[in-house]
């Protein structure tokens, strides 16, 4: 008997693993802090290393310069690169890439308003699933396939330039083609090629958010200004549209940063006259000057941090 209750005693002292777990799970019960700090540590570690990281690599790499006779990397700071940068060519390739983003962003603005407005207020069940559908499908296939369709429909024996001849007006597409700004021998070389691929391929992102901020207007807001005298006009104007501001500036924070970086689509369709992404790629990949790329690469970087403070003022954040 004196053996059997000195087994149970030493069984009872020996920690289990259950009590261990049991004792660990407390201890992070009663510090909250420290359990939040541990799971937020690795993607911390991974954006502060990865990400930021490489932007200060980048930023780094931008004060260097290269040899002309050599080719190397000369590791000694210096504001040559900005100072090519500021001149008059690349300035030129910069605003041409940011009246492009800014045109891109106004034009996806018009179409998707009507469309998230309908998706959000009027379409129910089966409709709205339909419509879903309609704007994520181009997302599910493959970027580089919907761009060639795109040059493949712009381009001078495609679908666009047929209709117009087969309509007698192909002589006002030609009279278009040529005007300066415009000037390409098809559209799939021409500024307008550019900007109507750039709209099919972000225009989702502009509905998506859009159409969000839209159903979170508050239908007792649009019954009171009915009940106040308010017409349709004036409802929508004063009421449905301010609170839809925030959807739209997180749309745009979309379309004008996808095409202010964008390289592909200006290098497969449109004029020869490069933008930010071909000139960074081209100083990179042809000439091999890094150091002048990544001092290329910061210029929408910057411009980006002054688009996304802009944007934060009309409640962009708080829409996506």
């Amino acid at each position: 008997m004196g053996c059997g209750v000195m087994t149970a005693a030493a069984a009872a002292l020996t920690p289990s693993p259950r009590s261990f777990g049991s004792r660990l799970s407390t201890y992070f019960y009663l510090r909250p802090r420290l359990l939040l700090m541990l799971f937020l540590l690795p993607p911390l570690l991974w954006l502060g290393i990865v990400y930021l990281g490489s932007l200060f690599a980048l930023l780094a790499q931008s004060f260097f310069q290269v040899d002309d006779f050599t080719g190397q990397v000369i590791y000694e700071p210096t504001l040559g690169n900005y100072a090519r940068l500021f001149g008059a060519v690349n300035l030129s390739i910069i605003g041409r890439t940011l009246a492009m983003a800014a045109i891109v962003t106004v034009i996806c603005g018009i179409i998707a308003f009507p469309i998230a407005y309908y998706m959000a207020r009027y379409a129910t069940g089966r409709t709205k699933a339909l419509f879903y559908v309609a704007v994520m499908l181009p997302l599910w296939s493959n970027y580089l396939v919907r761009v060639y369709s795109w040059r493949l429909i712009l381009a001078k024996e495609g679908v666009i330039h047929w209709a117009f001849n087969e309509m007698g007006l192909g002589w006002l597409l030609d009279w278009m083609l040529s005007l300066p700004v415009l000037q390409g021998s098809s559209l799939s070389t021409s500024y307008v090629g550019t900007c109507v691929t750039f709209v099919y391929i972000w225009l989702p992102y502009m509905i998506l958010p859009l159409q969000a901020a839209l159903e979170r207007v508050p239908r007792s807001f649009i019954e009171a200004s009915s009940d106040l005298g308010a017409r349709p006009r004036q409802t929508f104007r004063k009421v449905i549209f301010p609170l839809a501001i925030p959807g739209v500036a997180a749309g745009s924070i979309f379309t004008f940063s996808l095409t202010l970086g964008d390289y592909i689509i200006p290098q497969l369709i449109g004029s020869s006259r490069p933008f930010i992404g071909q000139a960074v790629y081209q100083f990179q990949g042809t000439a091999g000057d890094i150091p002048m790329a990544a001092a290329f690469a910061m210029a929408p970087i910057v411009i980006m941090a002054i688009y996304l403070s802009l944007a934060k003022r009309f409640g962009a954040f708080d829409a996506l």
